[in-house]
């Protein structure tokens, strides 16, 4: 374990306390009454923020629960508060959010669910000398428990379940800690406080060093998030940010690998059988070495030897041989028989197991390997580089190392060969070098080479890694790569065992590449060796015949008895096959057992006559395999019918659908399927294909159906374009909705029917599509000046953005998009008849219409103007239209305002015109256009300042969707609690009003009668109470709406009401006739609304309507 500090500041104040950002960018720290922000990769401190008149104890990152002087969740609509016995100095939420454990002043643990109710209350030895100061729990999803480390100023630390219970026993640390913190999985703790340094601990408790030692109290540490960087701040204000970089501490010795795990542990694995044990040592692992059967750990202040139980080769079962209590300092530590080897730099020394020091080598130069290479018992050989380049062999029981050879580069890796003739060498070049250790002349050298190992099993070969590949090298063959990650530390026959980060794999390599390699050099007794180290059947038999043809019959004797032939009587009959003497071979191969062999060699030869005599005992699977070769055969001379026929009869239907597929034989094919049973998928989905290839679509349907592929037949019929019968297989499953429609509506758009494309989008449930669609139909509709297209598109746009907002994550962007697109819908419906007025030579509206639609659009258009609306064309309509209605004080505004704008030459004449006539018209507008707001009858300016919306009591104005008529309606909204089905049935009581009470009132005296009528204030009001609703406060800048209670409600009339029943989430709309006697009707479609004369005649018209072109047939939503 290294510790390396990447960066420190200093603050002005303590550091009480320091986050992260749950993406480990930044790092925020309450330093006093101030908050610093800092990069978290170099340090730049990136703001301080203030704001805070107090010194700031705690910062954190915000969760989805909170504690801010009680408990709060997103579920309580406010924040509970409760006592605690005694001053809590810290708390700690669980994984999953739902305990929060408290740590008190008083040595109590108190574990709270998120109610704030104590489920649990742990009382700890010290009581009130021993407060609580830091508490955490284990951030590992791994755990099986929930499991809470507990730090006290009693200088113990602590491990609790959520139930209460101690796990383990307490571990004293001789320090006041003040804070806690895991790293993000949980596998090791961070502790600081009274010591002044960080200290790292296992998830156990076990120490395992120091971080970072500091000048003042530890006040708390971090971990970044999912790395092994921690920072520290100290009451001195100084923040420090360490990076922890644990090494891979591991030995090998052949097919045993032991490597430390979780820092105190240490795992043996045999790399053959996959068999691991662990060890557990309790304590910080910092060398291991493994020699056959022994196994030497170091810890801090000892060092333990185990041995195995047994000499089994597969035993895994170690137990402890010795114990060496003395600390040691080595940067190796290598174990063999009796004695134990340290390295220190150039020093190396000798110990027995009992931890006498026997003998000490001194190198000229630092030590860079070291490796056991095997031996007697107490005198085994050590093979030894070093930085200058220098490589020695040194015995355990001899004082003089012997210098095998020198070179100019330093050494990094070595290995000798299994007969200790070669040398292999990586030096610090990334060069593999091979020396002749007797002769010292070096052999062959290859680059990219990381580290390098001998086959145990065979003397010329040896394998090395580097860059991503592995390369093994047979002799002075050129070198055979394969991909490969990581270091070669092992070749053991055909597996090559090879350690990638902190895993030891075992890598099967077939050592075919260098069998071929020594066969091509007729080198046959060495391929014999590569053979035996695992090769496949094929390379064998190859190996044989090539040693055959090379007259190297030992070689190819030793071949058969590998592979178990010894009848000579099969040998003989190969040779007489080879020979061409076919009878005697097949009389050998049945004299032998191996009839299978004659009946092989008399099918390749295709003498099927003869072959039918070894068919044994008229075995149906030889009848059926002698058939399939003649079929083959057949086949390959070019007369497929006659081969159809003999693989129909050998069962080998695939093969005939495959000839009569190609041969587009249809009438073979339909035969075959239908005499197929349905169980038989894979020849019945090929006759299938072939009927499709073949353009016969009813066969290929047939054939689907007769398996059930419902999923095939649907893509035929989609493929075939036969959408009616598409879609009545997708009424009976619905499953398949989306394989029809939208390959459906793809199809559609190919072919110029987008709104039907749309709708079929729609109704497949790819929303995204549809409104792609949508807009794009809508874009073009607009440049190509079809703004009643643009209109319709717009508002089938705004339905569907309405359908979509059901979905909550979508709610209130679809909302704001459906307000939009309706608007816009609004828009372009209106202006379609300003365009066609200005663009064609007869108008088809009444004046009266133009001017109240130029009108609605120059009102609407106060901010952006849409996509090809001109502002030109509106305002020319205007003018035109007000001055013949006598509106002359609007017609001058308008010709005013044209002068502002940019007039195409068609206009300009007319509107010059028009500017120099209208100044000899009055300057006041026509008493009948003026607009009356139905709910205060005030009379609105034709020019309006506010929009489309009284300038006295701000009520919208509901439009005509025809005429663009101001109509007689107030909307009224609902009191809080009445629900929309309530208001309905309310309605529809249609309770009588009451008749007014006669007020006349008589009064009788003795000498008169008197009749007086009883004049108040009832009795000249109206007795409506919908119309007591349309009061508002005068002289009020902000829009009252018209609320209405139970009462008014049932005193409404049904047919007096209009209710715009918008789908969810969009609440409805209630509208309120104040002309009972005026008809007006609403389409129940769009919810637009008409005068009832001229909807009927629109409709009568054009068998719709004329806003959302809703057929009359159809039913509404």
């Amino acid at each position: 374990m290294r510790i390396v500090l990447t960066w420190r500041d200093k603050a002005e104040q303590c550091i009480y306390d320091l986050a992260f950002k749950p993406d480990g960018t930044q790092l925020i720290l309450a330093a006093g009454n101030r908050l610093l922000v800092y990069d978290a990769s170099d340090g730049t401190l990136l703001q301080p923020l203030k704001g805070h008149k107090d010194t700031v104890y705690c910062v954190a990152y915000a969760k989805d629960v909170f504690c801010i002087e009680g408990l709060w969740s997103p579920e309580q609509k406010s924040v509970s508060k409760h006592k605690s016995s005694s001053k809590i100095t810290c708390c700690s939420w669980t994984n999953d959010g739902q305990y929060l454990a408290l740590g008190m002043f008083n040595g109590i643990i108190s574990l709270r669910n998120k109610n704030g109710e104590e489920k649990v209350k742990i009382e700890r030895p010290g009581g009130s000398l021993s407060p609580i100061w830091s508490i955490c729990w284990n951030p590992s999803r791994e755990e099986h428990n929930d499991i809470l480390a507990v730090a006290d100023w009693g200088q113990k630390l602590s491990f609790y379940q959520l139930s209460g219970k101690q796990i383990g026993k307490d571990r004293s640390l001789n320090f006041d800690p003040c804070c806690i913190s895991y790293f993000t999985k949980g596998e090791y703790i961070l502790l600081g406080g009274s010591d002044k340094q960080v200290s790292l601990f296992t998830k156990d408790g076990v120490r395992l060093g120091t971080v970072g030692e500091q000048n003042s109290w530890v006040w708390t540490c971090k971990v970044k998030p999912d790395s092994n960087y921690v920072v520290v701040g100290c009451q001195d204000g100084t923040i420090s940010f360490y990076l922890i970089i644990f090494s891979t501490v591991h030995g090998l010795y052949k097919d045993r690998y032991a490597y430390r795990d979780s820092m105190t542990d240490v795992i043996v694995q045999h790399l053959i059988t996959e068999q691991k044990v662990r060890i557990k040592c309790k304590e910080l692992v910092k060398k291991i070495a493994i020699y056959k059967n022994r196994l030497a750990i170091q810890l801090p202040e000892k060092i333990l030897i185990y041995e195995l139980y047994s000499d089994d080769s597969s035993d895994m079962h170690y137990r402890v041989k010795e114990k060496i209590i003395k600390k040691f300092e080595c940067n190796l530590l290598v174990v063999c028989a009796d004695h134990i080897i340290l390295c220190q730099e150039k020093r190396l020394q000798c110990l027995s197991f009992s931890g006498v020091k026997e003998r000490e080598w001194q190198m000229e130069s630092l030590i860079r390997y070291i490796k056991v290479i095997g031996g007697p018992p107490g005198r085994e050989g050590l093979l030894v580089g070093l930085k200058n380049g220098q490589i020695l062999k040194i015995f355990v029981d001899n004082l003089f190392a012997i210098v095998l050879l020198k070179q100019a580069t330093a050494v990094r890796c070595l290995d000798m060969s299994a007969s200790r003739n070669k040398l292999a060498v990586v030096d610090e070049n990334d060069t593999c070098l091979v020396y002749d250790i007797h002769t010292k002349e070096l052999l062959f050298q290859e680059p990219n080479a990381n580290s390098v190992a001998w086959n145990t099993q065979c003397e010329d070969m040896l394998c090395f890694s580097g860059g991503g590949y592995l390369n093994i090298k047979a002799s002075n063959f050129p070198v055979h790569q394969q991909k490969l990650q990581g270091f070669v530390v092992g070749y053991n026959g055909s597996k090559i065992f090879c350690l990638h980060v902190f895993s030891m794999s075992s890598v099967e390599v077939p050592q075919s590449a260098p069998m071929y390699q020594y066969l091509d050099r007729k080198m046959f007794k060495e391929a014999y060796q590569i053979a035996c180290l695992g090769v496949t059947d094929t390379d064998w038999r190859e190996l044989a015949m090539e040693a055959l043809e090379g007259l190297e019959f030992e070689t190819a004797k030793k071949e058969r008895k590998k592979r178990g032939e010894t009848n000579n009587d099969l040998f003989l009959a190969d040779v007489f096959s080879y020979q061409g003497k076919f009878h005697e071979a097949a009389k050998l191969y049945k004299r032998s057992g191996h009839e299978n062999l004659a009946l092989d060699m008399y099918t390749d030869l295709r003498m099927f006559e003869y072959a039918k005599d070894f068919l044994g005992s008229g075995d149906p699977k030889e009848t059926k395999m002698l058939i399939t070769k003649q079929a083959d055969w057949a086949r390959n001379i070019n007369e497929p019918k006659a081969a159809v026929e003999m693989y129909i009869s050998a069962g080998e239907h695939v093969k005939a659908i495959e000839i009569s597929g190609d041969h587009g034989w249809v009438d073979m094919l339909i035969d075959i399927a239908r005499k197929l049973d349905k169980a038989e998928r894979e020849p019945l989905l090929m006759c299938a294909h072939y009927f499709k290839k073949l353009d016969n679509p009813g066969y290929a349907a047939e054939t689907y159906l007769k398996i059930g592929d419902l999923k095939s037949l649907v893509q035929l019929h989609v493929e075939t374009q036969r959408w009616d019968e598409a879609f009545a297989l997708g009424e009976k499953h619905p499953e398949f909705k989306d394989d029809i429609y939208m390959p459906y509506a793809q199809w559609l758009a190919e072919n110029d029917r987008f709104e039907e494309a749309q709708k079929a989008f729609h109704k497949a449930g790819r929303q995204g599509e549809a409104v792609r669609v949508l807009e794009q139909l809508t874009h073009n509709a607009v440049v190509e000046s079809r703004f009643n297209d643009a209109a319709y598109y717009y508002w089938m746009l705004s339905m569907q953005c309405l359908d979509i907002a059901q979905d909550p994550a979508q709610k209130d962007t679809m909302l704001s998009k459906f307000h939009h697109f309706q608007h816009l819908a609004e828009l372009y419906h209106g202006y379609h008849a300003i365009q066609r007025y200005t663009e064609e030579p007869f108008s088809f509206h009444l004046p009266e219409t133009l001017f109240n639609i130029s009108r609605f659009l120059l009102h609407s258009l106060t901010k952006n103007t849409p996509l090809g609306i001109s502002k030109v064309n509106t305002l020319f309509t205007l003018a035109k239209q007000s001055k013949a209605l006598g509106a002359y004080k609007l017609a001058r505004h308008a010709y005013d305002k044209l002068r502002g704008l940019q007039i195409p030459a068609r206009f300009q004449k007319s509107i010059e015109l028009g500017s120099l006539t209208i100044r000899s018209k009055p300057f006041h507008d026509s008493e009948e256009l003026v607009p009356l707001c139905y709910r205060c009858s005030t009379n609105n300016p034709l020019l309006n300042n506010l929009g489309n919306v009284c300038i006295n009591c701000r009520q919208p104005f509901v439009f005509s969707a025809s005429s663009y008529e101001v109509l007689h309606l107030v909307e009224f909204y609902l009191e809080e609690g009445i629900t929309d089905e309530e208001a309905v049935s309310l309605i529809d009581l249609e309770a009588p009003r009451h008749k007014r009470e006669n007020k006349w009132q008589e009064i009788a005296s003795n000498n008169s009668q008197t009749l007086r009528l009883d004049e108040t204030m009832d009795s000249m009001g109206d007795d409506d109470p919908f119309t007591a609703k349309l009061s508002f406060e005068q002289g009020g800048s902000e829009f009252v709406p018209v609320v209405v209670s139970r009462s008014v409600l049932r005193s409404m009339s049904r047919r007096d009401v209009l209710i715009k029943r918008w789908p969810p989430p969009l609440q409805w709309q209630y509208f309120r006739s104040l002309l009972p006697d005026a008809s007006i009707t609403m389409c129940p479609s769009c919810f637009q609304m008409f005068h009832s004369e001229d909807y009927e005649l629109l409709v009568l018209q054009h068998t719709r309507c004329p806003y959302c072109r809703r057929h009359i047939n159809d039913p509404g939503p």
